[in-house]
């Protein structure tokens, strides 16, 4: 009796989450989509047709290509692999903070814990064991390379981004557990710049958990109430890999 119960319990859950709006977070990428730079464009090649009696592909991309996860590993040693990511660390409740038309305005924007308190000041505090996304609209330019890297004329990248700050007072003071942004980095590019490294991202990853980049379609979830899903494969030893991120709405 209770093996039929709580076979009715998890039905009903099932069924009344498939009754709620879900929203892609994931772009489709390919050889030409916007990459980091460091990176050489993505092959997809065609091993058999249907006339060979199936169709199979072969694709090589770097695990940190199109929407995608980065594992702590990623940046710091003898941190977690993908593999070692709990199910249940990949979904969770989701906080978007719109910064669109500050990045619009100015393509260096660095959102700063002064702004993340002007947005709690609003939308009330942000929770424990939340992802917070940082929302640019960014991902609008997909998948124009020109775009997406917007470099000046001296070949200089302009991308918005996190301070260290906004990250140290999410991580350490409101103990958000991850993060995601529609850019290739975590640090703004003028920070990066200034820096001389991306210490938002080391930072993050340090922390023993995971960030997404690349993430879409931030401007069709509520700032709150919705839940962020980031399922993804599970190759060995794996620094990060492209991941299928959506998002179920309240």
């Amino acid at each position: 009796m209770a093996t039929v119960q709580a076979g009715t319990e998890l039905q009903q859950a099932i069924a009344l989450l498939k009754k709620k709006n879900w929203v892609d977070l994931t772009h489709t990428f390919g050889p030409n989509s916007p990459h980091f730079a460091a990176f050489d464009d993505a092959e997809f090649k065609t091993l058999f047709t249907h006339d060979d009696g199936f169709f199979s592909q072969r694709f090589t991309f770097p695990g940190q290509y199109g929407t995608h996860i980065d594992a702590p590993i990623h940046f710091v040693q003898d941190q977690r692999y993908l593999e070692e990511l709990e199910l249940k660390e990949l979904v969770l409740p989701l906080v978007v903070i719109d910064k669109s038309k500050e990045a619009l305005e100015n393509n260096d924007f660095t959102l700063s814990k002064e702004d993340i308190l002007a947005f709690e000041a609003i939308n009330g505090e942000i929770e424990a064991g939340t992802f917070v996304a940082l929302r640019t609209d960014w991902s609008k330019r997909w998948p124009d390379k020109t775009a997406f890297e917007n470099k000046d004329e001296a070949g200089n990248s302009h991308l918005p981004g996190w301070g260290i700050d906004a990250l140290r007072f999410l991580f350490e003071e409101r103990n958000v557990n991850a993060v995601g942004h529609e850019t290739f980095d975590t640090d703004s590019s003028i920070n990066v710049r200034k820096n001389g490294s991306l210490i938002g991202e080391y930072y993050v990853l340090e922390q023993d958990t995971y960030q997404i980049e690349l993430l879409t379609n931030l401007d069709k979830v509520p700032t709150k109430g919705a839940y962020i899903f980031n399922i993804v494969a599970k190759p060995e030893k794996a620094t990060g890999f492209p991941v299928r991120s959506f998002a179920i709405l309240p």
